[in-house]
């Protein structure tokens, strides 16, 4: 087991280094092969008065004017340990882990994620719970009662929650309880640490919202797999042996179907904890996902790779849980 993990860590550590060498490449090479000269990639960060003087200072203190490799290694000493920029009179530092200053706030870039991080990661994990929770047991159920009024009902609303799209739900739901039924007025993100009722209470419109998508779609895997596994041989001789139904369906079908379960909850989760986008606009959360979308929407380079680099850990690490819970579930994997 302890191989297992150190090679899945070794794995992902590298993965790490190749998403970053390939975000700085897309951000960085590919523009120069386009036309773009360091001295226009510098006059962003000095604004629309830039004189040669003030756009040569920028380019020669962020390394612009440096070969290609030593900025990319440049870059992750930064993240690793800070830099420091001479922009003005007074150096400027950029604590580790440093991901540059904006363009347009000339603020580092990563106080601000860190600022917008707990509001995506509250809306993901809460979500998760819900959607994870429902969407199994209603799977399972459907399964053991297959052809019955309760199997026909979910599997119908299942449809129905993977085709309905995630602003519909969300304007729906606002719609509903906040306007004409006001039970919910005024939502806005309140920090857990300042109190964790409002902080529930104003993210349970976002959390089933978001669940109702993803349940939906949990259900009908776990169904498909439970009634996959419940007629294999080794669940028939478990019945056989005179093992109760619960222990059954828990710790022979249940768990052999929890594989894919696994799978693409890793993915959906690491892509939320990214930036759940349609979701926080459509709840006015200013989240990593309304993040995003302001970086772009302002060109913002540093803004932009900090957002893209941020979202590629969440995915490598969530990938990295997977394997580890897979070596749990499935003892057979730690020897593959």
């Amino acid at each position: 087991m302890t191989a297992y993990i150190i090679r899945r860590v070794i794995a992902a550590v590298l993965l790490l280094l190749v998403v970053s060498a390939v975000t700085f490449a897309i951000f960085f090479f590919v523009p120069q092969l386009a036309g773009q000269t360091p001295d226009q990639l510098a006059a962003q960060y000095v604004g629309k008065g830039a004189n040669p003087d003030a756009v040569q200072q920028v380019k020669v203190s962020l390394g612009l004017d440096q070969p290609l490799y030593i900025q990319y290694f440049d870059f992750l000493r930064a993240i690793v340990s800070g830099a420091t920029y001479n922009f003005g009179p007074e150096p400027t530092v950029c604590h580790a882990p440093c991901f540059g200053y904006s363009f347009r706030s000339h603020v580092e870039v990563w106080p601000q994620i860190t600022e917008r991080l707990p509001i995506t990661l509250s809306l993901a994990i809460g979500a998760a719970v819900i959607w994870v929770v429902s969407g199994v047991a209603i799977g399972v159920l459907s399964a053991l009662k297959r052809g019955s009024i309760f199997d026909r009902i979910a599997m119908m609303t299942a449809l129905a929650g993977v085709s309905l799209p995630i602003f519909f739900t969300g304007m729906l739901g606002l719609a509903l309880f906040s306007f004409q039924w006001p039970i919910w007025e005024n939502l806005e993100f309140v920090p857990l640490s300042e109190s964790p009722a409002l902080w529930a209470w104003n993210l349970i419109i976002p959390w089933c919202s978001l669940a109702f998508l993803y349940s939906a779609l949990y259900a009908r895997l776990t169904r498909a797999g439970m009634l996959e596994t419940m007629g294999e041989d080794y669940v028939r001789t478990a019945r056989a042996k005179g093992l109760r139904e619960r222990t059954v369906v828990t710790k022979h079908g249940l768990r052999a179907a929890l594989t894919p379960i696994v799978t693409i909850f890793g993915m959906d989760f690491a892509l939320l904890l990214g930036g759940a986008v349609i979701t926080e606009q459509v709840f006015s959360f200013q989240g990593m996902g309304a993040y995003a979308i302001q970086a772009v929407k302002e060109n913002d380079l540093p803004m932009v790779m900090g957002v893209t680099l941020v979202a590629a850990f969440f995915i490598v690490l969530c990938n990295l849980l997977v394997d580890l819970v897979y070596a749990a579930i499935d003892p057979r994997v730690r020897y593959s």
